[in-house]
């Protein structure tokens, strides 16, 4: 037997001839090699994932646990000089001499060919894949020590594939130290020295192996990484321990088989390890044709395992795969569950190939799997209560993936699942779990749940909520948590009439507590709006309140809105709850309320959400929240004129006062509107009423007498008010509601009562003490009360002699209004000096010292007290005498000189002054005048007469003896001697017409009265309106003139329109008097001045008539203020720099701000633009201009370039000639937008983007605007010359500084988002080269057209030269060569140049020919006659069978006219479908084959393809209109040859007998027609009937087609059997019983086919069935125990009716 390194060496010597002759191969198989491995693999994890796939496919001895462990070390054990080194041991059988030779070779893995026996591996080179990571790689096992090497052999020039033998370098001893000397080496063990720049990367895959990695494997259990260095703190490897159990149940159905699988993973630092459970559903799923590729021909079933975690899944902190094909790919599905199965997977190793065929097929089975898995999971827990199912709803996919084939699962997984009865419904009142197809399942809001749950507890039936036309899903799945899951099930709400019947189907309402009550209407008005408002819930009663029994009643939303049995109402208060509803029960309902129960009202109160509730049932059900007050006042007007009710509601007011339900004013205001009961007994509900205690012991009575107040509505009280009540438990005590009336209704007795407006008839006679006092108490308590005493009553009293008084000595009554009560001696002074006045006194002895109490009251009936009183009472009296004739000049005197003898005796004379003072008794100068404003002359009135009229005294009337009385006089308020009478003179002015042209020294007298006056208005006034005031410009009314300032008085000299005053004829002094000169309306202020000058200068400039001498003196004005403290005010500075008073170049006047002082800066950019410079020609300012820079700055004039370019874009004006803009004129302008833009916040106006838009830069492609030019991208695939890119060579490089501004313009300055640019030059070229740098600028940002303009596409040929077609006539593929000369098919002139999807994308081009294009391919054959290949025609009809539908159905009906005919050599023909059929019939179709001469049946591939199966073919020939054969053909019986040999034979004889009579009578009996007994006897008396006929010739019959053309096709044949109905006869060919077994079944064919027609002739669809049932009757020759098994076996029989009619038709059996 040949050892292992004899087996080596002989690889070495015959395979690759090292010792021999070279081999010619050699470089070949190295090329193929290195390619292979270097280009299957992106990344370096996958050597890993080939190692553990081939440690999967390896074989292991019975009772090994397979298991595999990699260990990496520093210890150089190779000495390579690798700087780490990866070991992997695996418990397998070991290597076996076709192990070597495989590894020893390229593509010939052991595995091919095997995916039926689990292997999982297919490439042929996966442990080649080491070389990635190790240049020699090495393999111990079964004794076998050998390794590979990367570089050549230098024996066979060969690398990869030639083994060395290993003798040392490692040894096992080596390799057992670390993997641990404890233990056995494991039979196969690979060493791989780590390339250096690997080292850090298989580290990395290492520390990120997946906990799950071991899912799916069949094989392996465990799986272990561990790092071993001498030190471990050098340790970086993450270590990882896994393993893998099955739980050993294993449940099988039908095709799918289900178990529960742990994996457990310990990681290094993990002190207690992971575990995690997955329930794995595996099915098996035949293989469709469609679906078969070259790499799986072998494999018929597809095996689709599917993962559930019941646990959060393991994970190293990466992202969890979705897809495994064995071992973890790298794609991530977002799907909460995994899928595994036989993916062909990329040459990465990292994804599924999703556009395989095979793992299409693959991927059409996950959504049955996982349904089924589903529903297994769901249904399969019976004893499990419902709420233990809803974690298994978390598999559902709810969210998307990133890959639109999984989108495409998780639709149809969607789509399956809501027709599956998979979601529980509540039914808790029974044990049995219930599940219904979400369609039908509806959810109810949690608010309502919670309502349910507390109303079950509280023992309320609510056990079957899906009683009300709705399955109502479980509690437990119907929480937010899983709203997304049900969203995705389509599980919506409940309808929301659902509501309603609910709660009134239940006792939800009266049945709960008042908390679970409140809850059920927080809910309703929580959802109102949106949900219940306008359904069914507002008829429901639901609504409580307390009827007038004190019962709980209820009422609905409706009518407690529409108030139709009374207003249902709340307490404001809780406190009155209880108080409102007994009143209301007390007053019976009365005023229509009524109030909910105290104990809703206290668990409203004490709700957290009671604004909720109180809102909706105050705005929904309307129920009012009233107080104690409220409910009073709505019950005034429901009492209805009942004195009972009337006097009840007094006391209830009194009760409700009482305890403190109702406030003072509230009570006063209700007293005041209540109607009240008079002692007649009549209500009165006025409340204009006046309410008067009883006549019987009032006061009023004893002064008045009878009742003068009746005719102003007074009343007198009723009696029933005096009496106790009882009510609602409340007691009232005699009297006490009188009081209560007395207090709040003002029932009125004197000194309370009001007195009415009329003349008292006691006071016009003397009055007694006591009535003395009673009155005075009445005016008292009015006074009090600050009551206005009635006018006739106040006057009666003042005016009646009932007063007693003393008048000197003697006694008598007087008026009040004519009385003094003196309480000293001045009466006597006064009667001694006056004697012509006598002065009544009250007698105090009469009245006593009480009378001193009532100061006030005497003083109100107009009794005088004081001593100046009776001054003026002397003074009236002389007034009267002066009014009636004139005051002599000895009268005169002595008033005078009564003054001074007053003041003599110290008495004050002021009121008596005061009382003549008025009086017009003095004589003037200007008649009889008040002593007020007259003047005693002096020489000091001499200047002021001049101004002023004033009244001097009459001297010569007086004589001097009135000059005694200067003192008197003054006190009269007489004027004696100037002494500053400034305010005399004013109020004795002139008009103002006689004070024109005033002398200096009279207008600065008025200056001085305007200064000293008390009040000078006047004044003012008429200087005003006179010209008094001398100017440059004459004398001018004060109000238009101005004083005239050193410092700024400049400002009125730059307009000679200003008036200033003449400082030479008034004198300095006149500067003095600024104060009054500006009252008088004189501007003095800097600030009016200003004013003035502004109102001035904006006229002015209104006009354009500011000259240029005006705005230069403007600018020195400017400058000379500079240096004073005057500054111009904000509006006059507004108004310089506003007003349009500025020339500028443009022949137009403009405001400083809008203009600009041109410098040598502005001279690029002026080409171009219409800027406001400032006119500095010589016909106008000059260059003397220029001196006033600063000033002009000052006034907002730009005089600094980067200051002006903010004109620039208003002011843009292109020439017409674009070719006349410099490059200089662009880059200046660019160079302004610049400076605009360096503000972030800055924008351009509508108007500038308008001018900036004209065509005026160069580019390429001519001059463009701005928004249709682009900015070249060195950087980019594209050239200069590809479209309207800006011409650099015309504005040199520089250009390209200006990005950030051309791209504010409208310039596309991103190559990437001026694609639709591009696009839009792109139809300008035709060099195809150009075109395909386009097309992948406009593919890779996904460019779209945005028009039909930009809808084209090229179509090459040759490099510059083809065409522009509509993307409607290309197509990216055409798989099958069809539709070369139809379409344009992109995939031959873009593939590897364009992205073929871009097409798709932006131009909607078809991925392949539609079915539309497949009809008008059709079409075009049917016009050609085109002859079709076998191949065309497969291509044609697999993807019509691909692609079918009723609707695509019933266009291919519409279009194709013609159906392809097999016409043999010929190929295939396309004929008409009208003629042509479905050989349903083969015998028809044998005869019509062999008698046409043309094809008459559709054709059909031969031999019969996978994709187009026969059946599914015919089926659609159908639907376009093609006619099966034996449907369509017209049968016709020959008559029978005349002469023919017949004779006539007992039927009893032949074959018509008793078995078939029976057999027949059965299946009518029988079988789905049931036929009653009389019915089915006469069904079968017409075979007992016939006469049969046998003859020796057959029996003809011939078949006739009708063609479309009117053409007909007829064929003729035998049958052995005719029923002819008319004539009751049977024609029967005698049978030749030697002629063989055909001729007898073709025989009994023909006989049975017979009989049935004749017999079923009614019933055409059972004819088949008991044809056949005759047919084997016969060929047994109707034996009776035959026919009886039969019968039988079909479960037919006949009954005693069938038997006795048997019976009677064959007597004789």
């Amino acid at each position: 037997m040949t050892t292992p390194k004899e087996y080596i060496e002989e690889i070495r010597k015959k395979k690759y001839s090292i010792g021999g002759e070279p081999n010619p191969l050699t470089e070949d198989l190295h090329q193929a090699v290195r390619n292979l491995s270097a280009e299957l693999y992106t990344k370096d994890v996958h050597f890993l994932m080939e190692l553990i796939q081939n440690a999967e496919d390896n074989e292991y001895l019975e009772g090994v646990d397979p298991s595999l462990e990699f260990v990496i070390t520093s210890r150089d054990i190779t000495a390579t000089g690798a700087p780490a080194t990866l070991l992997m041991f695996n418990n397998e059988k070991g290597f076996s001499s076709k192990n070597i030779d495989s590894i020893c070779s390229v593509g010939r893995s052991t595995k091919k060919e095997n995916r039926k026996r689990g292997y999982i591996g297919e490439k042929g080179i996966g442990f080649k894949s080491v070389f990635l990571i190790s240049a020699q790689p090495y393999i111990f096992s079964n004794g076998y020590q050998i390794r590979f090497n990367e570089a050549p052999c230098p024996h066979c020039s060969l690398g990869y594939i030639v083994p060395e033998w290993v003798e040392e370098n490692p040894t096992l001893a080596e390799i057992r130290k670390v993997y641990g000397s404890c233990s056995d080496l494991p039979t196969t063990t690979i060493v791989l020295p780590l390339k250096p720049d690997k080292v850090k990367p298989v580290k990395q895959q290492l520390s990120s192996v997946h906990p799950e990695v071991l899912l799916f494997l069949s094989k392996i259990k465990s799986l272990s990484v561990r790092e071993d260095n001498k030190d471990p703190r050098l340790n970086t490897v993450s270590a990882i321990a896994v393993k893998s159990e099955t739980d050993g149940v294993l449940r099988k159905n039908f095709d799918a088989e289900s178990y529960t699988l742990r994996l457990s993973a310990e990681e290094k630092g993990d002190k207690f390890g992971r575990e995690c459970t997955y329930y794995m559903w595996k099915q098996k799923f035949p293989v469709r044709q469609e679906n078969r590729v070259e790499r799986r021909m072998d494999v018929e079933e597809l095996v689709v395992t599917l993962a559930f975690p019941y646990e959060e899944r393991l994970h190293r902190g990466m992202t969890l795969p979705g897809v495994y094909a064995f071992l973890p790919t790298e794609m991530v599905t977002n799907l909460p569950f995994i899928i595994q199965a036989d993916f062909v997977l990329s040459s990465s190793r990292e994804t599924i190939l999703l556009d395989n065929k095979w793992n299409q097929g693959i991927l059409d089975c996950v959504s049955s799997a996982f349904v089924n898995a589903f529903i297994s999971l769901v249904k399969m827990t019976e004893e499990a209560p419902v709420s233990s199912l809803r974690w298994m709803f978390t598999f559902l996919p709810i969210n998307c993936s990133s890959y639109q084939n999984f989108n495409a699962i998780r639709e149809s997984i969607r789509l399956k699942l809501v027709d599956e009865a998979i979601l529980p419904s509540d039914e808790s009142c029974m044990k049995q779990k219930f599940f219904h197809k979400p369609s039908v399942v509806g959810r109810i809001m949690p608010a309502f749940w919670d309502i349910v749950e507390k109303a079950r507890k509280e023992g309320v039936g609510l056990h079957n909520l899906s009683s009300h036309g709705t399955y109502v899903l479980h509690s437990s799945f119907d929480i937010v948590e899983y709203d997304n899951i049900l969203k995705f099930l389509g599980v919506g709400p409940v309808k929301n009439e659902w509501y309603a019947k609910c709660i009134q189907s239940s006792n939800l309402v009266l049945g709960v507590s008042e908390g679970v009550y409140l809850e059920l209407l927080l809910f309703l008005a929580d959802n109102w709006n949106n949900i219940f408002l306008g359904t069914n819930i507002m008829n429901v009663p639901l609504v409580k309140y307390m009827d007038l029994c004190g019962c709980v009643s209820l009422c609905s939303i409706t009518e407690s809105a529409q108030r139709s049995q009374g207003a249902i109402c709340r307490s404001r208060e809780f406190r009155h709850v209880s108080w409102l509803i007994d009143w209301n029960r007390e007053f019976k309902g009365v005023a229509n309320r009524f109030f909910l129960p105290e104990s809703t009202q206290g668990a409203i109160r004490s709700c957290f959400q009671k604004e909720t509730i109180l809102e909706w049932l105050k705005n929904q059900v309307r129920v009012d929240a009233i107080s104690v007050y409220d409910y009073a006042a709505a019950l005034i007007g429901h009492l209805g004129g009942k004195p009972k009710l009337s006097v009840t509601y007094a006391h209830f007011l009194y009760h409700s006062f009482l305890n403190d339900f109702l406030k003072a004013a509230e009570v006063g205001y209700l007293c005041g509107i209540m109607p009240l009961v008079d002692n007649y007994g009549n209500v009165t509900a006025t409340t204009k009423r006046r309410i008067l205690v009883p006549a019987n012991g009032s006061k009023w009575a004893s002064l008045i007498g009878s009742n003068p107040l009746k005719a102003e509505g007074y009343i007198e009280l009723g009696e029933d008010y005096l009496r106790p009540g009882n009510f609602v438990g409340q007691i009232t005590s005699e009297k006490k509601l009188l009081e209560f009336l007395g207090s709040h209704v003002a029932v009125l007795d004197i000194p309370s009562l009001s007195p009415p407006n009329a003349v008292i008839p006691a006071v016009s006679s003397p009055l007694t003490e006591e009535n003395t006092f009673l009155l005075l108490d009445w005016i008292q308590n009015m006074k009090n009360r600050g009551m206005r005493i009635p006018e006739k009553f106040l006057t009666s009293i003042k005016n009646g002699n009932w007063l007693k008084v003393t008048i000197n000595g003697s006694s008598g009554y007087k008026p009040p209004a004519q009385s003094f009560f003196c309480p000293s001696s001045w009466g006597n002074i006064l009667q001694n000096r006056a004697v012509f006045v006598d002065i009544p006194l009250i007698d105090q002895k009469f009245y006593g010292n009480r009378i001193s109490n009532y100061m006030e009251e005497l003083k109100t009936i107009g009794v005088m007290f004081e001593y100046g009183e009776a001054c003026a009472f002397i003074g009236n009296h002389l007034m009267r005498l002066a009014s009636s004739s004139t005051l002599s000049k000895e009268r005169v005197l002595s008033i005078l000189g009564l003054i001074r003898y007053l003041r003599t005796n110290f008495l004050p004379p002021d009121e008596f002054i005061c009382c003549i003072k008025e009086g017009r008794w003095l004589k003037t100068s200007q008649g009889f005048r008040s002593p007020v404003g007259a003047v005693l002359s002096d020489e000091e009135w001499k200047t002021a007469i001049q101004i002023c009229d004033v009244p001097f005294i009459d001297q010569t009337f007086y004589g001097d003896e009135i000059l005694c009385f200067k003192e008197e006089l003054s006190l009269l308020g007489v004027t004696a001697g100037f002494s500053g009478s400034y305010q005399l003179v004013i109020e004795n002015l002139k008009p103002s017409s006689c004070l024109t042209a005033l002398k200096a020294d009279a207008f600065l007298l008025l200056l001085e009265c305007m200064r000293n006056a008390k009040s000078s208005e006047s004044l003012v006034t008429t200087l005003k309106k006179a010209k008094c005031l001398k100017t440059n410009l004459g004398y001018k009314p004060p109000s238009v003139c101005f004083l005239f300032d050193h410092e700024w008085g400049c400002l009125l000299q730059v307009f000679s329109c200003f008036p200033i005053i003449e400082h030479a004829y008034y004198g300095s002094i006149i500067s003095f008097y600024k104060n009054e000169l500006k009252r008088l309306g004189v501007v003095v202020d800097f600030e009016v001045a200003v004013k003035s000058f502004a109102s001035t200068f904006r006229q002015k400039a209104s006009l354009s008539s500011v000259t240029n001498d005006n705005a230069l003196s403007i600018l020195s004005c400017c400058r000379q203020l500079k240096s004073t403290t005057y500054k111009f005010p904000s509006d006059l500075k507004n108004c310089i720099r506003e007003v349009k008073w500025l020339r500028t170049r443009l022949g137009d006047f403009r405001s400083p701000r809008d203009c600009i002082l041109f410098g040598p800066e502005w001279e690029s950019i002026s080409s171009i633009t219409l800027l406001p410079f400032i006119d500095d020609s010589d016909n106008y300012y000059g260059k003397d201009i220029h001196k006033y820079r600063n000033e002009l700055n000052s006034i907002g004039v730009v005089v600094e370039f980067k200051s002006g370019v903010k004109f620039v874009p208003s002011c843009l004006y292109f020439p017409r000639s674009t070719h006349s803009i410099a490059p200089t004129n662009a880059i200046s302008l660019l160079k302004c937008l610049r400076i605009l833009l360096e503000d972030k916040n800055y924008t351009f106006s509508e108007a500038f983007l308008r001018k900036v838009s004209e065509k005026w830069l160069k580019t390429s492609v001519g001059y463009m605007s701005p928004g249709n030019s682009l900015l070249f991208d060195r950087r980019s695939d594209l050239k200069p010359t590809d479209g309207p890119f800006i011409d650099e060579g015309f504005y040199g490089s520089e250009i390209r500084m200006y990005k950030k501004e051309l791209n504010s313009i409208g310039v596309t300055v991103d190559v990437e988002k001026g694609s639709a640019l591009l696009a839009s030059h792109l139809y300008s070229h035709s060099d195809f080269a150009t075109i395909i740098r386009i097309y992948k600028l406009l593919a890779r940002v996904e460019w779209v057209p945005d028009s039909e303009a930009t809808r084209k596409i090229w179509i090459p040929d040759g490099n510059e030269n083809g065409r522009w077609v509509n993307p409607d006539v290309c197509v990216l593929h055409d798989k099958d060569g069809l539709f070369g000369l139809q379409l344009n098919v992109l995939e031959k002139h873009y593939k590897n140049k364009v992205p073929l999807q871009f097409f798709s994308g932006a131009f909607c081009v078809k991925s392949n020919p539609s079915l539309d294009d497949y009809c008008k391919l059709w079409k075009g054959w049917e016009a050609s006659g085109h002859q079709l290949s076998h191949d065309e025609c497969c291509a044609f009809w697999r993807f019509v069978m691909q692609h079918k539908s009723s609707k695509k159905e019933q266009i291919l009906s519409e279009s194709l006219v013609k159906v392809p005919v097999d016409s043999g050599s010929d190929g295939i023909m396309l004929f008409d479908k009208h003629d042509v059929f479905i050989a349903d019939d083969l015998q028809l179709k044998d005869l019509f084959v062999q008698s046409s001469s043309r094809p008459l049946f559709v054709w059909y591939p031969q031999p019969s393809l996978p994709f187009l199966p026969r059946t599914m073919l015919s089926e659609l020939y159908i639907k376009i209109g093609v006619r099966m054969i034996s449907e369509t053909v017209q049968k016709k019986e020959l008559s029978l040859t005349n002469g023919l040999e017949i004779k006539q034979v007992n039927f009893r004889d032949f074959i018509i007998g008793k078995e078939l009579v029976r057999l027949i009578l059965g299946f009518l009996a029988g079988s789905s027609i049931k036929m009653e007994a009389d019915k089915r006897h006469e069904a079968v008396q017409c075979l007992l009937n016939l006469t049969v006929v046998e003859t020796l010739e057959p029996v003809a019959v011939a078949y006739t087609l009708l063609l479309s053309s009117g053409e007909t096709q007829e064929v003729r044949a035998t049958r052995a059997v005719r029923w002819d109905k008319e004539s009751s006869k049977i024609f029967i060919q005698k049978m030749d019983k030697s002629a063989g077994k055909k001729n007898i079944l073709e025989y009994a064919t023909y006989f049975s086919e017979t009989i049935v027609e004749g017999v079923l002739w009614e019933k055409e669809d059972q004819i088949s069935s008991l044809s056949e049932l005759i047919k084997l009757a016969f060929i047994l020759k109707f034996n009776e125990e035959a026919v009886g098994f039969l019968m039988k076996s079909k479960n037919l029989q006949v009954f005693v009716e069938d038997e006795e009619f048997l019976s009677a038709a064959f007597p004789n059996d």
